[in-house]
């Protein structure tokens, strides 16, 4: 996520990182370029009797227009559903170790919980980006529980799983009551809604077949888009057809990025700075020592 202090208005118009401008660059100058030959070849075509006009751009612009922002809205739901998620998660993890140490104050193993807890947290994350896990949960986990977790075919659901047993344990040595032990069951059934809610989001994209014919459109609209333009602004047509085209294929392109908010691209959330929050947050209500340092954007203003 680009987290950058705001701008002046005119700064904001030359601002590269963060901008999808990086991924399309290269389309545009196509496009650019495809808007010259264009103009070379006017005199021939209008030979032919080939006349393009604007009236069906302005029809069929204004059509994906309209089916672009309902993608864009579509996608954008999901990003802000994504967040609310891993808010409630960091709500939720905050609570369940404040109820924990509240009804076990005397209780020596609550690092090893705190430790599940931040394990979640990267197992959820990591799960959700497709990357490697052993090394970093190898720092929460002992062998035996790194073991089932990854023979699980769903880890995070798994640690969940260790959670539950750590709490009934307590149980079974007479620290926690029913009562106590339904409370805090509920704290982690509130995690495995966020864990579901998590898994429908990146396992279920926006159907393929509705994402599919917009990006044909978009990029059909987009060549054609010289002729209809040529034959009144002539030496113009690269600058105005670029201009309209960066418009179409930037909300294209923004909506494939909002489209899987787990990712790693610049506008997908900064998944390693929540967990750092969490982490950070368990540890020093715990009162320990080795925590880590709070993660900051870097030069380029991406917070990962």
């Amino acid at each position: 996520m680009i987290v950058r202090p705001k701008q002046h208005w005119l700064r904001l118009i030359f601002v590269w990182h963060g901008s999808v401008l990086v991924k399309t660059f290269s389309r545009l100058l196509l496009n650019f370029v495809f808007s010259i030959a264009v103009i070379v070849m006017l005199p021939w075509y209008t030979m032919l009797g080939i006349k393009f006009s604007l009236a069906p751009f302005s029809i069929l612009g204004v059509a994906i227009a309209i089916f672009l922002g309902f993608r864009n809205n579509a996608c954008y739901a999901r990003y802000v559903e994504a967040r609310q998620l891993w808010g409630q998660l960091t709500i939720t993890s905050r609570s369940l170790l404040r109820e924990v140490k509240t009804v076990l104050p005397e209780e020596q193993r609550t690092g090893q919980f705190i430790r599940l807890q931040i394990a979640f947290a990267h197992c959820l994350r990591m799960t959700l980006r497709r990357q490697p896990q052993p090394e970093m949960l190898a720092q929460y986990l002992n062998e035996r529980d790194l073991q089932r977790v990854f023979a699980s075919n769903s880890p995070a659901n798994h640690i969940l799983l260790l959670m539950g047993e750590w709490l009934a344990t307590r149980r079974r040595e007479g620290q926690l009551s029913d009562i106590l032990f339904h409370s805090l069951n509920n704290r982690l059934n509130d995690i495995s809604t966020v864990l579901g809610g998590c898994e429908r989001i990146a396992n279920t994209p926006v159907p393929f077949a509705y994402t599919l014919i917009l990006h044909r459109t978009v990029y059909l609209f987009c060549i054609l888009l010289p002729f209809g333009l040529v034959v009144d602004l002539h030496y113009m047509t690269p600058f105005i057809s670029v201009l309209i085209s960066y418009t179409f294929i930037s909300l294209d392109s923004l909506a494939e990025e909002l489209e899987d908010p787990f990712g790693m691209e610049n506008n997908d959330l900064p998944l390693d700075a929540i967990c750092n929050t969490i982490e950070i947050d368990l540890l020093q209500m715990n009162d320990e020592s080795n925590i880590p340092p709070k993660r900051m954007p870097d030069k380029h203003y991406l917070l990962s």
